[in-house]
């Protein structure tokens, strides 16, 4: 979930027969208390417990892609849906194939070279700084590129924003500071203050600096806290082979060079041109500043093998009766991290909670919607994509070739990495303020007698971290829900030490593995929430819309207006 890590893909032998049948044997009973909604029929603690063990279990070794444990994991979600009675989401097939480029650092003793006043300064991988490619060649040269500080590298006319303005960056390296402007300041006023909004996320200033044709940009992890996560999960994701989709697919522009500095390497860089870097971080916060050139060069050479791997997602679907051609979509991705046998004692990557648990609630949810009385009037597509965890592919690959039209997709809802820790006064929107989806939320967990709360750190940005964000980036009204954490038993204080222990003892380790104790109580509450939500949806003439000071509106009206034009 969330954090860019690596994957190599193996063609491996064929499914195991016995760890495909259509109904697994079922999980021991959990511990559960009756929620006071009713639920459907289908959403019950018995399936539920059912899916997430046997998606764990270390038969599927891990479900990283590429894998005999991938193979397994795919040809038993196809199977449940079959047995559910769904149709194949893409014409005819369960499978939608998801090319992918991999690109492996050789020479990981590279030193970015700093030449100002006649003077060099050598940067080592990994110490100093994490590099890479974006372009998936086997040799990348930057030479004597000249280094500016852009500020935080975001050009956001919305917030009359523009660290670009007067600047020519063609073939120079730019250096710009994670997070954005608002999260320095703390200014609510300012971008939306500690919130992170998408302008403060890496992968848009990889993407800016590339429209504005830099040679490389390299990007200041100035605090753990700025980032979302410390140094080293940028030194452990960033080793090994990176994937990307090929230029085929995104022809978007791609930096020949990206990487990230660590706020000691940032200090001593500008230092040697003669410039404070903690002074000029600070102006760089404040509305008006303008460029610095640092007077100095970069030059590095990369040397890579590249390789051309390819994976699946899942798409399965219950057909409209009235408007087959539009969909709504739920999404939540089948890939996590495999197996390492290198490790003393459990090897395997279980993932339970990610994403054992949000593909447990779209199983669930599937064959509620497959044995409604009356079918939906607009198709449901169950959307599991994969390469989640080596930077969002599946969804990407998705999103610039649909099964769906963008144009006739009403709304995509995302589950990720769900806490199974009881009943709560509420459900978690991430990224809270965006979309009309939730205030749809909202008025169906006032029947639970519940609310919507916002995550508890919005200033790490996981809006744009999920695969959701790629349907948003295209248009489509998009929102990742979340269990939420005011638990009946303890309230918020017992919610978020819970969410928290997850993240520092079982987030991507081994450790994250079932629980036959687990209640799943507020779960399904959840569950049978985003249900209704998507039965809501699911009536045409329902369009959900972006606020109007939402950074994806613009497209969503953009894709419109031939749809509207048509209808006049």
């Amino acid at each position: 979930m969330r954090v860019t890590t690596f994957v190599s893909l193996l063609a491996l032998s064929v499914v195991a027969a016995p760890l495909l049948a259509a109904s697994p044997p079922h999980a021991p009973a959990a511990a559960e208390s009756s929620p006071p909604v009713a639920l459907a029929p289908q959403i019950n603690a018995a399936d539920f417990a059912t899916f997430d063990k046997t998606l764990s279990s270390d038969a599927f070794g891990g479900r990283k892609p590429g894998t005999l444990g991938a193979r397994r994991t795919t040809a038993w979600l196809v199977a449940q849906f079959k047995r559910m009675g769904l149709q194949p989401g893409n014409h005819g097939s369960f499978f939608q194939a998801v090319p992918a480029d991999s690109t492996l650092l050789l020479n990981t003793d590279v030193a970015l070279d700093i030449a100002s006043h006649g003077k060099h300064a050598a940067f080592a991988y990994r110490t100093d700084m994490m590099v890479q490619t974006l372009q998936a060649k086997a040799t990348v040269e930057l030479k004597n590129s000249p280094v500016v500080f852009l500020g935080y590298g975001v050009d956001a006319p919305n917030w009359h924003w523009n660290d670009y303005r007067g600047v020519d960056v063609k073939g120079k390296t730019v250096i710009v500071l994670v997070n954005d402007p608002g999260f320095a300041s703390g200014d609510p006023k300012l971008f939306q203050g500690r919130t992170m909004t998408y302008y403060g996320r890496w992968t848009y200033k990889y993407a800016e600096a590339a429209l504005k044709g830099a040679a490389a940009c390299f990007i200041v992890h100035t605090s753990d806290a700025a980032a979302g996560y410390p140094f080293s999960v940028l030194q452990n994701s960033g080793s090994g082979p990176q994937l990307s989709l090929p230029l085929r697919v995104d022809p978007a522009p791609r930096l020949p060079v990206a990487g990230w500095l660590t706020h000691a390497a940032a200090t001593r860089l500008f230092a040697a041109a003669g410039l404070d870097f903690d002074a000029l971080a600070k102006q760089a916060g404040k509305p008006g500043f303008k460029a610095v050139p640092l007077h100095a060069t970069a030059s590095l050479t990369l040397h890579n093998k590249i390789a051309h791997l390819e994976s699946k997602n899942v798409l399965a679907m219950v057909k409209g009766s009235r408007k087959p051609d539009e969909a709504v979509i739920f999404t939540a991705h089948w890939d996590h991290l495999g197996t390492d046998p290198t490790l003393k004692g459990h090897q395997v990557y279980s993932g339970a909670i990610d994403n054992g648990t949000g593909l447990s609630m779209l199983l669930e949810i599937a064959d509620a919607f497959a044995h409604q009385k009356t079918p939906p009037q607009r198709s449901v597509l169950f959307f599991m994509p994969t390469l989640e965890e080596s930077g969002l592919l599946g969804s990407q690959y998705y999103a610039a070739k649909p099964v769906f039209a963008l144009d006739k997709t009403v709304a995509d809802i995302a589950v990720d990495a769900l806490p199974i820790i009881g009943r709560a006064r509420d459900m978690t929107v991430i990224g809270k303020g965006q979309s009309q989806l939730e205030d749809m939320l909202a008025d169906v967990l006032k029947t639970q007698g519940r609310v919507t709360a916002p995550e508890t750190t919005p200033e790490n940005g996981f809006y744009f971290r999920s695969d959701h964000f790629n349907f948003a980036k295209a248009g489509v009204p998009a929102m990742l829900a979340s269990s939420g954490l005011d638990l009946l038993v303890g309230g918020r204080a017992a919610g978020e030490k819970a969410a928290a222990d997850y993240t520092a003892h079982r987030y991507h380790t081994p450790n994250d593995v079932f629980d036959p104790h687990w209640d799943y109580s507020g779960i399904l509450e959840d569950t049978q929430a985003l249900y209704e939500l998507g039965q809501r949806l699911s009536h045409t003439g329902v369009w959900p819309q972006w606020y109007a000071d939402s950074p994806f509106r613009a497209r969503r009206e953009a894709m419109m207006k031939p749809a509207a034009a048509r209808v006049k």
